[in-house]
């Protein structure tokens, strides 16, 4: 214990660098390819320079940014504290890392596309390889773990099921996007946006049509946002329809149960006030309960953020500390 507390007693801190992706090159969007990334570095980081850390990968959310998550803007959530506070509550010292995936359309949803690029190998690959040849990681798949909020939630499991070689337990936090999320009104609103600034003063649900379109549905030959929508002049369009439910999780999951069973652990969970959300991680559980997956799903008295912070300390810190491999 007296260990513990001269350990914790060094100060943890977060580097923000920038890291190239080339599989970003090119986008349509016009989005650079050097992202910004915070690392987080426990305390025993400094302390302790010959000792390697299992990694934290955590994705946020649609309209966020690291930088919001690090308290460099104000906002929900300060991730520097919460890990902090996670450490001194007994939670395992690893290190943290978190890309800026905000894009011109406020979110690459961890998909590829020729419209917002590759964002699917930039965090799994590139990232990956950038983190482990910069800092002392133990790297290899036990050592790395993949978590997310909201649409960092739906990366997480997109990224998760298609390489279970890179990350060994996921915890999705609030995941949306596990099936199509389709709104005529939504759909009309966003055919109604012409330019840049139109996108910037488009609501909420707007916006996340037209970056779930760029992502899923991407088309070259389509000024000035290179995406097709899921709907036009009302009606729906099957062939577009049908890449957003090529997509979704729910939709494409049976194709990756081997996957998902080389995982060595897997959790979700969601604010009962969160009503859509709640749905479909219940259909997920039913899913892998189906498949005899073994997994920890779990809904609590909440929303979609106002509990975020305080799970992440009470319940993600302590999942990764108990599945991921640590030195010995």
């Amino acid at each position: 214990m007296l260990a513990l507390a001269a350990t914790l007693s060094a100060q943890s801190k977060v580097e923000r660098v920038k890291v190239h992706g080339r599989s970003l090159e090119g986008n349509l969007a016009g989005d650079s390819p050097d992202r910004d990334v915070s690392i987080y570095l426990p305390p025993a980081y400094q302390s302790d320079p010959a000792r390697r850390f299992p990694v934290l990968y955590m994705l946020h959310g649609f309209t966020d940014d690291d930088a919001r998550w690090f308290g460099l803007h104000k906002h929900w959530i300060n991730l520097h504290t919460v890990l902090d506070q996670a450490l001194a509550a007994g939670s395992r010292q690893m290190i943290v890392v978190m890309p800026n995936a905000f894009t011109a359309f406020q979110g690459s949803m961890y998909s590829r596309s020729v419209t917002t690029g590759d964002w699917e190998t930039f965090v799994s690959r590139e990232l990956v390889a950038f983190v482990d040849s910069r800092y002392r990681t133990l790297p290899d798949r036990a050592g790395r773990g993949l978590a997310g909020h909201s649409m960092g939630g739906y990366g997480a499991l997109r990224l998760a099921m298609k390489h279970p070689e890179v990350f060994s337990a996921i915890y999705l936090i609030s995941p949306c996007c596990l099936a199509p999320q389709l709104s005529r009104r939504s759909a009309a609103a966003a055919e109604a946006v012409r330019t840049p600034a139109d996108l910037v003063s488009a609501d909420f649900l707007t916006k996340a049509m037209l970056a779930s379109a760029a992502a899923w549905s991407p088309n070259p030959n389509n000024p000035p946002f290179f995406l097709d929508l899921p709907y036009k002049g009302g009606e729906p369009r099957p062939e577009i329809l049908a890449k957003w439910a090529a997509n979704a999780p729910l939709s494409m999951i049976d194709q990756y149960i081997p996957d998902l069973r080389r995982l060595t652990a897997i959790a979700f969970d969601a604010g009962r006030d969160d009503t859509a959300i709640a749905a479909t991680i219940r259909t997920l559980d039913a899913i892998l309960s189906a498949y005899a997956i073994e997994h920890t799903y779990e809904t609590y008295d909440g929303d979609h953020v106002n509990r975020v912070a305080a799970r992440i300390g009470a319940k993600v810190m302590p999942f990764f500390s108990r599945h991921l491999s640590f030195p010995h």
